[in-house]
């Protein structure tokens, strides 16, 4: 297994992860990216891949289709399966049937081959710019939710929260002052209605993700138990400013 190599771009610029089994278009690819301001990490096969976007914050993916192990559209599902980043494909032209699939398991767009490099990299930065600019920041009460960068402050503490959990707080904050059940939350969190287990699967994560709130101050009371109903967060902007009461 080849290990990942980081670029040489200088942050605070977006961080790309170029996923790719030939190591001579990789090195293309990442060179066209470093010149647009990127960071680049690489990976040579699916395995390492995945363990980079559990390690790094990565804010775009461009992924070979073809590659042996683990192939590029099963990557893509299992990306897309816990992430929101951008996914870019690379693919010949008489691939038509996988640029298919690809769009219809989660990229967001595709290049094929032979492509000129700096089209890749300007394709890379308007997804980027697309997905920083389609994130907004949610407020409820002391508590806020960029889902653009997928970070999450209450008050003045910063919280890091594993993906899942971040995707299901951030789906209470949208939906704050209804009351969600736990069917509901495992169809729109976690994208299944049959998932074994999927009531026990949301009443830990809600557990989890209670407790790191409740570790910063007036973190109590954001996330509700309705017995009977299912989970709720309240409207706080129509509460005094204390979720803890």
């Amino acid at each position: 297994m080849s290990g990942p190599t980081e670029g040489r771009a200088n942050p605070p610029g977006p961080i790309a992860l170029v996923v790719d089994d030939e190591p001579q278009m990789t090195i293309i690819i990442e060179f066209a990216l470093q010149t647009q301001g990127f960071t680049v990490l690489t990976a040579h096969d699916g395995a390492t891949a995945l363990h980079l976007l559990r390690s790094r914050p990565i804010d775009l993916v461009v992924l070979d289709v073809l590659m042996p192990t683990m192939d590029g559209l099963t990557l893509c599902q299992r990306i897309r399966a816990r992430s929101e980043v951008p996914i870019m494909l690379l693919t010949a032209l008489a691939q038509h049937d996988d640029v298919i699939a690809g769009l219809e398991h989660g990229a967001d767009d595709y290049v094929t081959k032979p492509f000129h490099p700096r089209e890749v990299a300007l394709r890379a930065q308007a997804l980027v710019r697309r997905r920083r600019g389609a994130g907004s920041a949610i407020r409820v009460g002391r508590l806020t939710i960029d889902t653009a960068t997928q970070t999450v402050v209450l008050g003045q503490r910063r919280l890091d929260l594993p993906y899942t959990e971040f995707k299901l707080l951030a789906h209470l904050a949208n939906r704050r002052g209804t009351p969600q059940s736990w069917q509901e939350l495992l169809r729109d969190v976690w994208g299944s209605t049959d998932l074994i287990g999927g009531r026990d699967i949301v009443k830990s994560t809600i557990y989890r993700l209670r407790a790191r709130l409740t570790e910063a101050p007036g973190g109590a009371g954001y996330v509700r138990t309705l017995r009977g109903v299912g989970y709720l967060m309240p409207d706080l902007s129509q509460e005094p400013d204390d979720p803890s009461r």
